[in-house]
């Protein structure tokens, strides 16, 4: 069953049940009310004939005064308690009920009681009657007028409840269509998605507050975010493909060129080697780039503790100037600590100094300074700088400024945008200002302290 069927069953259902409880109820409270009128009418009337009878008792014979005071509708009979009396009276329309059987009562008595489908009120009220004895004057009064009244009440509740059920069932038929509509468009613009290929947004009622309006939003961010997500795998796949034709072109160029001549010219063999084992080299460094690009930050491993970052500055200084004899030269006003996991900030330090290496022939600086609950890393050098319209892109994975700097390191445009997601795992801000032909700072913001301490 779908959705829109259920909750239109189910609404009307519902709203049926409650509307017959509540008719139920109201004829229940009305016919007790109405019952309970008659009989306490029913007992007045008969304490007063009862109280007539008895003072006209010494000067009309009985039978006379049953006659006199017996009601349209029902019977009148004077009990003695062994069970004489005269003959009961009965209206022209209820003759049926002298064959009732009589029953004297040492106390009043006043009840519904049913003969032949019919409802009838019986009073019996004590009395003492002129010779001294207790005798009963039994009054038995028919309700039909009252069940009359009942059955109307009946009919009218049930007609109310169909008639109420009209509108009911178109209201419950327009709910459920409200309810569905937005699901319905999502549900038609994800079959359009899938079959085009192409996003695409609800239309939505910005003046709309509802949570239907609000569901609707958030379904068209999360197209957004499907998009550009797939549009940034788009230009991922397309850069990553494109940066590793070079090198298998390369390797599949000097392959060939082995496999036509390299036996014969020995100078060939040893420059084709060295070739494709740079470019090995550099595909292996481009993959492993783009291996810690694809892992999402909650991925990787952190050790966060906290640390002196003037010590690791230096350690990474001195294996950097082993490793391509560059000076780093480091400054640190007193001691500067940070929280922060060591193997990836160190990471981070080399990606920056070898980027400064790369396009620089000066020293390169790291300086270190403490600033109330952050710490501060700036790395600095003299290159050929980076123009400010190129600045903000320059995190973008593959970004390549189109200047001296494109392929004078031989890069794939991806250290950068590592050392962004690095940055971003370990809690670490970026910042970076360059002057063309003066230099590049690079500035790091650590926290001093633990995020958790108070």
């Amino acid at each position: 069953m779908k959705l829109r069927s259920k909750i239109y069953l189910y609404s009307n259902v519902l709203f049926a049940v409650l509307l017959i409880i509540m008719n139920l109820f109201i004829y229940a409270v009305f016919s007790r009310l109405l019952t309970e009128n008659e009989l306490e009418q029913a007992g007045a009337e008969t304490a007063k004939i009862a109280a007539d009878m008895r003072r006209a008792a010494g000067e009309v014979p009985p039978a006379e005064l049953l006659r006199a005071y017996v009601p349209v509708e029902g019977m009148l009979r004077l009990l003695a308690e062994g069970g004489g009396g005269p003959a009961p009276v009965t209206s022209a329309s209820e003759q049926e009920l002298s064959r009732l059987k009589p029953a004297y009562h040492q106390e009043r008595q006043t009840r519904m009681l049913s003969l032949d489908g019919r409802s009838y009120a019986f009073v019996s009220v004590p009395v003492i009657w002129i010779d001294g004895t207790v005798m009963n004057v039994q009054m038995t009064k028919s309700l039909e007028s009252t069940m009359s009244t009942l059955r109307v009440l009946r009919i009218v509740l049930a007609g109310a409840t169909a008639f109420a059920l009209i509108p009911l069932l178109l209201s419950s038929r327009l709910l459920s269509g409200l309810i569905m509509r937005p699901i319905v468009l999502m549900t038609a613009t994800m079959r359009e998605i899938k079959d085009s290929g192409k996003f695409r947004r609800l239309t939505l009622q910005d003046d709309a507050k509802d949570e239907l309006v609000e569901m609707g939003h958030t379904f068209n961010g999360m197209i957004a975010l499907l998009e550009s997500n797939y549009l940034k795998q788009e230009k991922f796949v397309s850069d990553a493909s494109h940066e590793l034709r070079t090198p298998l072109t390369v390797i599949e160029s000097y392959a060939s060129l082995l496999k036509r001549r390299g036996l014969a010219h020995p100078e060939l063999f040893n420059e084709s080697v060295e070739a494709i084992h740079s470019e090995a080299v550099r595909m292996k460094e481009l993959t492993e780039q783009l291996l810690l690009l694809a892992k999402h930050q909650e991925q990787w491993v952190l050790s966060m503790k906290l640390m002196d970052l003037g010590e690791l500055a230096r350690a990474s200084a001195k294996a950097f100037y082993k490793a391509y004899g560059r000076d780093v030269l480091v400054r640190s006003q007193g001691t500067v600590q940070g929280y922060t996991d060591e193997a990836k900030l160190r990471q981070l330090l080399f990606i920056f100094l070898d980027n400064a290496r790369k396009y620089s022939d000066e020293a390169i600086t790291i300086s270190l300074e403490a600033a109330g609950r952050e710490s501060i890393i700036v790395i600095t050098d003299r290159g050929i700088g980076i123009s400010p319209d190129e600045l903000p892109r320059i995190f973008d994975r593959f970004y390549r400024v189109d200047t001296a700097r494109s392929r004078q390191g031989g890069g794939a445009g991806l250290g950068l945008s590592l050392a962004a997601e690095i940055a971003g795992a370990i809690g670490a801000e970026l910042s970076m200002d360059s002057t063309p032909g003066r230099g590049t700072s690079v500035t790091i913001r650590i926290a001093a302290e633990s995020r958790g301490r108070t």
